[in-house]
């Protein structure tokens, strides 16, 4: 089957089609229209300013995607993100959604954002996930541990209690005035530097829980900027100071995750987000996997599916589908709060 998908969370505009076969998903096309540039200017995203964005791009996005088969594609169902996300963003993908359901005469089916980043690495992947399995999702503003039993079967074991990995990324990257999106930004300056110039903490490193803090990381790189009197101007200093942020960041999600994997015994690790993008994080986790966790299946993203794409939300799409968990499209409504473990 096709399925169409509809990304509209944030400040992407992203529209892809897949096909789903025997239980394996792979991308036919994907699109995206970015907001950096237009965000950057305010270091930020400003809700109203992307909902207008998406509003300008999403149909001639949807058109230009059809518009290259010389032939209409035949499509099966259509899968959109209903939250969690910014209310206004979400609410022009879903609407959109609804009525190209409506005017097509096909289901539509409900994905919650998270879940797509937990199915984005499923993308043109032949091995089905070997259950139980362990997702870590990472993004910027989210950074969870999800036990799965089965397709759609969810569990959260492990939550940050403040910001978010990516959050703090963005926000250190601001002070050292290295741009925005800051994740990237830190990951390339940290190339050059020293991971032991500065020492940071490891937030709830030591607790027995799974669960995340970067508030206080993200605190004592600005008050180690201060009270130091970095230039962090300086190339070398920034480098220095983003090597050691990101060490600390990478340590805290590897070891509580390799912690819960052992725990909950399971067969496949499943990382996901943007943060997943940071080739510190992806080697860091590679080698812990082979070294404590034999056996285990680690699966990671290619990297031009960690960001928000429609292509992870239609693969999230087909797996709700095959479990027909699909509801009335008058029901569907955008939730920026929803929790996809109730």
């Amino acid at each position: 089957m096709r399925i169409l998908g509809i990304e509209t969370s944030c400040d992407e505009t992203a529209v892809a089609l897949i096909e789903g076969k025997n239980g394996r998903v792979r991308e036919l096309e994907g699109l995206v229209a970015s907001q950096i540039d237009i965000h950057a200017v305010t270091g930020g995203v400003v809700p109203e300013v992307a909902a207008r964005e998406h509003v300008s791009a999403i149909i001639p996005l949807v058109s230009t995607l059809l518009g290259k088969w010389t032939k209409k594609p035949k499509i099966d169902a259509i899968a959109v993100t209903a939250g969690p996300g910014l209310f206004s963003s979400l609410m022009v993908g879903v609407e959109t959604a609804k009525a190209l359901a409506f005017a097509w005469d096909v289901p539509l089916v409900r994905v919650n954002h998270i879940e797509g980043h937990l199915y984005s690495s499923s993308i043109n992947e032949t091995k089905p996930i070997k259950f139980p399995a362990l997702a870590l999702i990472v993004s910027g503003g989210h950074t969870e541990l999800i036990l799965m039993k089965g397709h759609g079967s969810y569990r959260l074991i492990g939550r940050t209690k403040d910001d978010a990995a990516g959050e703090c990324f963005d926000k250190t990257a601001q002070m050292m005035g290295l741009g925005y999106p800051g994740g990237p930004a830190v990951s390339r300056a940290a190339l050059k530097g020293d991971v032991a110039a500065y020492v940071l903490p490891r937030p709830m490193l030591t607790e027995k829980n799974f669960d995340f803090s970067f508030s206080g990381l993200k605190t004592a790189v600005l008050y180690t900027i201060r009270n130091k009197h970095l230039a962090v101007e300086d190339p070398k200093v920034a480098s220095d100071l983003s090597a050691s942020t990101q060490a600390a960041i990478v340590e805290v999600l590897v070891e509580k995750t390799i912690r819960a994997a052992k725990k909950f015994k399971v067969k496949t690790l499943i990382v996901g987000g943007g943060v997943i993008a940071n080739d510190a994080l992806r080697a860091a986790l590679s080698a812990r996997v082979k070294k404590d966790l034999p056996g285990v299946a680690l699966r990671l993203p290619q990297k031009k599916y960690t960001p928000d794409t429609a292509v992870m939300i239609a693969a999230a799409g087909y797996y709700r589908f095959l479990s027909h968990n699909i509801i009335s499209p008058s029901k569907i409504k955008a939730d920026p709060n929803w929790e996809l473990v109730d």
